[in-house]
This record gives structure tokens, C-alpha cells and sequence, in this order.
């Protein structure tokens, strides 16, 4: 009987909102909810989005940069202060000392060496200056292109991760859709069964009464029928479970579904199918197209960098955009940058990242080589499962048919009520064992689904 437990035994997380979910739900409207409601999907689908940002982040280096600077000071340091006039087109050449010079100098005794006072002693001086810059890099040496290309692999790799968690809400509906099916299935065999308990108390009880059977038969009868409806009580308790795991699921509560009719059908899927479909792969394939690129990033380091850019400005000493027009000043230039020695650094670089892709490569196949083995070894689980249904399904018809006619022995007094509830348990025994092993090939069926990734429902 303890077979029982463990196969209708789940972990379920009991959670679950107050939306109500009005007629029995079928399996491909479970699994559109679960595509749209689910929250740990729209958690991966925000991972989608922000990926997608990043790729915009990359791009924008394409585009340059222009900034604008407004500097308000005053100062009255004298490199400052002189600089401040020439940046707003004010300095005169008293600011030199001329006029000092000039003094002395028509005193008659020109002073070369005293210091200007003007000059080194300004006044404090005022300085606004509005200044707009555009810097603008035209090659990196592929750098930018690199890093742009990589964040496109990883907003790739974030949609691949939403795909495979949407293959796994789809499966674990379509899970608990059959494990219902299969709880369904076991609770009506089991009502048979009670049923017919029910009718071996009855006439046992009548035997008792006319002479032809013991208490004893009668204690054995109501033991075994304790039994049975304490694993209905059971797989009830299961299907609320089940229905509180669903109402986690589709983020809504579900309080019927319409369940499969039919054993899941074993899907026809070839090695390469699997291999072209497989999330995992995908995911291994575009973490090599990051280590593709990250070889061309670090090859920029053997390029030179080149850099445009251009600046207008205007300052005054007195007022913010005083005269700006006629203080306005412009510089455009280029620059070209390149390392030409930094110990050996860049080319070890390199050499890491080229190990690292060599590394990534032999990882994707190894992953494909290890999804073939890994499908040929479900497909024969299921092969075995399939054959291990059908033999039981032969040994539950003769379990049935014997009990039937140790029943009948019974009632003729030629076989004891031990044998009788003896070949019960037997047919029990059958129920149970071959829900097991539908509820594992249809797990391993699943399975198969999932490692092919091919159908998103």
C-alpha cells in the first residue's frame, strides 16, 4: 500500500490570488495563461527588456558626445585672473605692466626687472564661460563594434532564457494536467474497488448472521476497506494540492480543468531535431559568439584610436553671456592615440581570450554530444515503460478476474476471507503499480519535449 504515497506525493508551493477562474479549464488555455500570467515569466521578460537597453548603451557610442560646461568663478590668483581676460577677449597691455613701464620709463629711468604690480596684484575678477563641446571617436579599432555585437549576444542569450523557463511552465502544466488524469484514473479504479468491499461486507455480514462465516471475516473486510478509503482520502487531498500548484502557476485560482482523455504521445523526434532545437545548445552557441567578439576587443589594443572634435565658447568678466558674440572663440582638432608598448600585457591578452573561445568551442560540443546521449537514454526509458504498461495491463485483468472469483469461492465456503483480501491487495497492488509507470513515461516523455525545446505550445 505504501507504493501509493510515493506516487502521488509532489512538492507543491502552496500560493495562489484571489482571481476566479469560472468552467473547467482545458490544458491549451492552462498553458496560454501560464505564457501570459506567469510571474516569474514576466520577471524574465523585464530581463529581455533591460538586455535590450544595453544594446541601445553600446550603439550610442557610434554617435559621439557633446556636453555643456558653465563655469561661474572669481578669483583673484593671478594666472586666473589673466587668463580669464584672455579667455573673454579683454586683456590690454596694462595687464603686462606696460603702463607702469611706460612711467618710469619716460621719468626717465625704465625699470626691466621690479615686477608689474597690475599683473601680479590684480583686482578680484569675475569669469563666465559657456562652453559646448562634441567629441566624437571615428575608429577604436573594431572595439566598439565588438562590444556592440556582444550586446546583442546577450540580449539573445536573455530571450533563450525566456524561452527555456517558458518550456518549463509549459511543462509543468502539462504535468499537472496527466499527473490529474493519472489521480483520476487511480481514484475511480479504487472506487470500484471500494464498491466492491462494500458488497463483501454486506454479504459477509449476511453469512455471519446464517452461520457460514466468522467476526473475524468481518474485521479483515472493514480493515481492508479502512485502508482503501484512506488512500482515496489520499489522492483527493492530491488533486487540491495539484489545483493550489496550478493556481500558483497561472497566477489565478483554478478550480476545474478539463483533463487529457488520452497518455501523452510519445513525440518523434530525430538527433538532429534535438540538436537544432535545443535552448541549451543555443545558449552555448551565442556564449561563443560573445568569445568571438570579446578576441576582436582585445585585438583593438594592437590598433590605433581616432578621435575628432569640436568646441565653441563664450566668456566675459562682468556678466554671464555678456558680449557673447563678440567674446565667442571655436577649436576643432583631431587626436590619434596608440600604445606602443605596455610590457606585454595586450598580446597576453589576447592569447586568454583566444584560449577562452578554443574552451567555449570543445564546451559546445561536448553539450551537443551529451543532449544525444542524454535523449537516447530517455528514449529507451520510455520504450521499457511502455512495454512495463502493457504487461501490467494484462497482469490488472487477471488480478481482477481472480479476486472476482476467489469472491465467488468465498461466498461457496471454499476459500478463506484471508485469500480473499489477499488477492485484493494483489489487485491494489496492480492499480497502483501501473499508475506508477504511466506517471513515469509520461514524466520522461516531458522530459524529451523539454531537451528538444522545439514547440513553446
Amino acid at each position: 500500500m505504501n507504493k501509493i504515497v510515493g506516487f502521488i506525493c509532489v512538492s507543491i508551493v502552496l500560493y495562489a490570488n484571489d482571481i476566479n477562474t469560472s468552467g473547467s479549464l482545458s490544458m491549451q488555455q492552462a498553458i496560454e495563461i501560464v505564457k501570459s500570467d506567469n510571474l516569474e515569466l514576466k520577471t524574465a521578460k523585464f530581463d529581455e527588456q533591460i538586455a535590450s537597453e544595453d544594446i541601445d548603451i553600446a550603439k550610442g557610442s557610434n554617435f559621439g558626445n557633446l556636453t555643456l560646461t558653465q563655469d561661474i568663478a572669481r578669483s583673484n590668483d593671478a594666472g586666473n585672473v589673466f587668463g580669464f581676460k584672455l579667455a573673454s577677449r579683454e586683456a590690454t597691455f596694462g595687464d603686462f605692466g606696460a603702463q607702469e613701464f611706460m612711467s618710469n620709463y619716460m621719468a626717465g629711468h625704465p625699470d626691466y626687472t621690479t615686477p608689474p604690480n597690475r599683473l601680479n596684484y590684480p583686482a578680484d575678477t569675475n569669469f563666465f564661460q559657456t562652453k559646448l563641446k562634441y567629441e566624437l571617436a571615428l575608429f577604436s579599432g573594431f572595439k566598439i563594434s565588438s562590444y556592440e555585437n556582444m550586446a546583442k549576444a546577450m540580449k539573445k542569450m536573455k530571450t533563450l532564457d525566456k524561452d527555456a523557463l517558458i518550456h518549463e511552465k509549459v511543462y509543468e502544466v502539462k504535468k499537472s494536467y496527466y499527473d490529474m488524469a493519472l489521480l483520476e484514473d487511480a481514484i475511480k479504479n479504487l472506487s470500484v474497488i471500494q464498491k466492491n468491499i462494500n458488497t463483501l461486507e454486506n454479504t459477509t455480514q449476511s453469512m455471519i448472521e446464517e452461520g457460514y462465516a466468522k467476526n473475524v471475516d468481518l474485521l479483515e473486510v472493514q480493515s481492508k476497506k479502512g485502508n482503501v478509503e484512506r488512500l482515496l482520502n489520499q489522492m483527493r487531498s492530491n488533486e487540491k494540492l495539484l489545483y493550489q500548484y496550478l493556481s500558483f502557476l497561472l497566477n489565478q485560482d483554478v478550480t476545474t480543468i478539463q483533463t487529457p482523455s488520452e497518455d501523452v504521445t510519445m513525440p518523434q523526434l530525430s538527433d538532429e531535431a534535438i540538436i537544432a532545437n535545443n535552448i541549451d545548445i543555443k545558449k552555448a552557441s551565442t556564449g561563443l559568439e560573445v568569445r568571438d567578439n570579446m578576441v576582436r576587443a582585445q585585438n583593438a589594443a594592437y590598433y590605433p584610436t581616432v578621435g575628432a572634435f569640436g568646441e565653441i565658447s563664450t566668456a566675459d568678466t562682468s556678466n554671464f553671456l555678456g558680449s557673447a558674440d563678440d567674446h565667442k572663440a571655436y577649436t576643432v582638432g583631431a587626436r590619434l592615440t596608440w600604445n606602443l608598448f605596455n610590457g606585454g600585457i595586450d598580446a597576453s591578452s589576447i592569447q586568454k581570450a583566444k584560449i577562452e573561445q578554443m574552451k567555449t568551442k570543445t564546451q559546445v560540443e561536448i553539450a551537443k554530444k551529451g543532449i544525444i546521449l542524454q535523449a537516447d537514454k530517455i528514449k529507451t526509458e520510455i520504450s521499457s515503460y511502455d512495454d512495463d504498461i502493457v504487461s501490467l495491463k494484462k497482469e490488472l485483468a487477471l488480478a481482477d478476474e481472480i479476486y472476482k472469483n476467489y469472491e465467488g469461492r468465498y461466498k461457496e465456503q471454499l476459500a478463506s476471507m484471508s485469500t480473499v483480501i489477499i488477492k485484493q491487495s494483489e489487485q491494489i497492488e496492480k492499480i497502483v503499480k501501473l499508475e506508477e509507470v504511466r506517471n513515469k513515461r509520461n514524466e520522461r516523455i516531458f522530459a524529451l519535449e523539454k531537451l528538444s525545446n522545439g514547440d513553446k505550445e
